[in-house]
């Protein structure tokens, strides 16, 4: 059994802050995380040295320990193999047996995976899902930290503990809508396979719901083992670009088009909206780009349907492509009258 030196493995000195670490093990997670590396073993093998560094200098009792073992290692080894306590009065190790990295309450597996997410308790049939069957630590670590014998595979001095119950993944799908829909809410099916068993859930999208946003159906994810809750469902909404509105948050933006007379004379214009379209009052010597604000006629605030964002209305003046003579003569003489001021 060699010396495993999680300094080294996670690249800081041995003087690094917790924030330090944090960044040096992400950074390194996701460079050699088995979703990125597919099939890759060295990096495969780089991953689970990462996640062990980081299970050891992650936690402020075990990084204390591990600091104080040091070069003494291998008397400790010695020791524990003989029973005996360890030279000079060290505590030792023992009282880990639970922690994180192996063999944890109930079977799990406390692993660091990295991201904003930060930690999450992995059982062991995920773990063997993502390393198969070999075991993911070393000796190194199962000696001074996971509470058996080296080699810590099955049956060899770990403790059998019932199983605790898990809850279940959760799923992650995409639907796309219109701005219609999603101005009126909607329904989608989505079909789910899991375990070669298919079937369908009806997720209720409701009115308002912005792009990008996630809709959650709760418990129509993985079911849980051990009497574990089921995941959640999560369907991440994907509007689609429209041809006459543009969203920003609960507002709408669009253009109304202008006839020079309404908007040098003032008038009436019609406005679309999502419903249908409204009459808007047009103020002479009305300018190209000028915008209306029309209250309460934008998107609806989800899980608020009394309150509704505005509609936005820029005016684009639209000028004759084809000019009669009578038109033309007309023009001539308001040109005269601008000539003579």
């Amino acid at each position: 059994m060699e010396f495993k030196d999680y300094y080294a493995t996670l690249g800081v000195p041995k003087t690094a802050t917790d924030k330090e670490l944090k960044q040096a093990y992400r950074k390194l997670a996701r460079k050699y995380h088995p979703d990125v590396n597919p099939g890759d073993k060295s990096a495969e093998a780089k991953f689970k040295e990462i996640n062990e560094a980081n299970e050891v200098l992650g936690d402020p009792e075990k990084r204390r320990k591990y600091d104080e073992l040091g070069a003494n290692w291998r008397m400790y080894e010695q020791a524990q193999q003989q029973g005996q306590p360890f030279p000079g009065g060290f505590g030792g190790f023992g009282g880990f047996g639970g922690g994180g990295g192996g063999g944890g309450e109930g079977g799990a597996w406390t692993i660091n995976m990295g991201g904003p997410g930060g930690s999450r308790t992995m059982t062991e049939e995920e773990m063997r899902d993502i390393f198969g069957t070999e075991d993911p630590f070393s000796d190194f670590f199962r000696t001074f930290f996971g509470g058996g014998a080296p080699g810590g595979g099955e049956g060899r001095g770990r403790q059998q503990r019932a199983p605790r119950s898990q809850k279940g993944r959760d799923i992650e799908s995409e639907a796309e809508l219109t701005l219609e829909e999603a101005y009126h809410g909607a329904m989608r099916r989505i079909s789910i396979t899991l375990g070669g068993h298919a079937r369908s859930v009806d997720v209720r999208i409701p009115a308002g719901v912005k792009d990008g946003s996630r809709v959650r159906a709760a418990g129509e994810g993985e079911s849980g083992s051990s009497g574990g809750t089921s995941g959640d469902l999560y369907l991440r909404v994907k509007i689609k670009p429209h041809p006459v509105f543009e969203r920003k948050g609960d507002d709408l933006y669009t253009k109304v088009a202008l006839p020079v007379t309404t908007a040098v004379l003032g008038g009436e214009a019609q406005v679309p909206t999502i419903t249908g379209s409204v009459r808007l009052k047009v103020p002479e010597t009305t300018q190209a780009g000028a915008t209306f604000r029309l209250k309460g006629h934008g998107m609806p605030v989800v899980n608020k349907p009394d309150q509704k964002g505005d509609l936005y209305a820029t005016a684009d003046i639209q000028l004759p492509r084809v000019l009669t003579r009578d038109q033309r003569q007309l023009w001539e003489q308001i040109r005269k009258t601008e000539s003579r001021n």
